[in-house]
């Protein structure tokens, strides 16, 4: 099977052909991912979302796909430190169109990479990528406390002080997903002795760190978020991640976040379009499928033009980053149109499937509930707002 072949079959909500912008290698290595989740998570998955559990052997999926790490990923890229960012987004396409709470364990995942990657000295790139790439460590990270979320600037409350060559933090984080599991916990707290806002990387069995699991959610179930509350955690100064300073450097390392959060969003569309098409063409009602009535094919319409205006912005937006082209405004941009739109071919979505549109066996109620937590986390929809309308009219309206 050649490329394009693949990309059929791999991508045909893609009606304007943009993943052939993806490299031969790239291909490869979605499409054998593809077949990885087919085979183990799809048919379990559903069950993990109902009990809230995790599917903790997706890891072995991401290491044996390779998704991080295969040279095939760097053919035309050496001395580069990461993957392309086309290929990042449609890697998270791949991720959300099987589950939203998979996509999103691995953007946590992979923020942990991010900030270590931006934010460590060469000793600690060194002792944590690979381990990290190969998913021997998990990670995540923790910024959100439980009174602060988009005021992290001014608002943050933990706080980290030097005493004898270590680094002592207190306070709480919230909302941090994975955080019970993750090996590794780039931490943002205030420096008592400055102000400013530094990052260190805790362990997941630091003295003096404590996790709770956040229960009875009804979004991403499977994704374990946690309340972590640190009492004189103690670390060492190599833990200590010494290009992060300030604000302005957090601000940085997290503006790809929220673009990944952009293209979860349109995986998670694509998923439910492509669930919607199983479910109308299987369904019977009056002795046909419902995928011949008018106003059923009306719908699909609709979700298809939300999903391949996602895939163009998601392609875009990846390229501009390639070239160093981006910005805030860039990724609120994203993040605001991408998640509206998945919100509305979700409910589209689900309004084709009827009852069973709330049944998560049928694959749409699910991804109809997780939109909800994609439209929020990661930079809500009106933060986004105010970012760009910031922009437009050079007023500002944040408090």
């Amino acid at each position: 099977m050649n490329k394009l072949e693949k990309l059929q079959e791999l991508y045909p909500e893609d009606l304007l052909g943009l993943s052939n912008k993806l490299t031969e290698g790239e291909v490869e290595v979605l499409y054998n991912l593809r077949q990885l989740l087919e085979k183990e998570i799809q048919p379990v998955i559903a069950d993990y979302w109902d009990k809230a559990e995790f599917p903790v052997q997706i890891y072995d999926v991401y290491n044996r796909a390779k998704i991080m790490n295969d040279p095939k990923l760097f053919v035309g890229r050496e001395g580069k430190e990461t993957y392309s960012e086309v290929y990042n987004a449609f890697l998270f396409h791949e991720l959300a169109r099987t589950d939203t709470s998979i996509a999103t364990a691995y953007t946590i995942h992979r923020m942990a990479h991010t900030v270590i990657l931006q934010g460590g000295s060469e000793e600690q790139k060194a002792h944590y990528l690979p381990k990290l790439e190969n998913f021997e460590f998990t990670g995540c990270f923790a910024l959100t406390e439980p009174l602060n979320g988009s005021d992290i600037a001014k608002g943050l409350k933990t706080s980290a002080r030097k005493e004898n060559g270590k680094w002592i933090l207190n306070g709480e984080k919230y909302w941090i997903g994975a955080a019970n599991t993750a090996d590794v916990i780039p931490v943002f707290a205030r420096d008592e002795a400055d102000g400013e806002i530094k990052c260190f990387v805790l362990h997941h069995d630091t003295p003096g760190v404590e996790f709770e699991v956040i229960k009875h959610k009804m979004a991403l179930r499977p994704v374990q978020n946690c309340k972590i509350i640190m009492k004189d955690a103690t670390i060492d100064e190599l833990q200590y991640l010494p290009k992060i300073k300030g604000f302005g450097d957090v601000t940085r390392v997290f503006q790809g976040s929220r673009v990944d959060v952009g293209h979860i969003a349109t995986g998670t569309a694509a998923g439910s379009l492509t669930a919607t098409l199983k479910y109308a063409t299987e369904r019977q009602q009056f002795g046909r499928p419902i995928a011949k009535f008018q106003l059923v094919q009306e719908k699909i319409a609709r979700m298809e033009t939300k999903v391949a205006a996602n895939i163009a912005l998601s392609v875009i937006l990846s390229e501009n980053q390639e070239r160093g082209d981006f910005d805030t405004v860039n990724a609120s941009l994203h993040k605001m149109h991408n998640a509206m739109n998945l919100r509305e071919a979700v409910a589209l979505g689900r309004e084709i499937c009827g009852g069973n549109g709330i049944n998560i066996d049928y694959g749409v109620g699910k991804f109809f509930a997780d939109a909800e937590a994609v439209y929020t986390y990661e930079g809500s929809h009106d933060i986004n707002a105010l970012i760009l309308s910031r922009a437009l009219t050079g007023m500002g309206a944040f408090v």
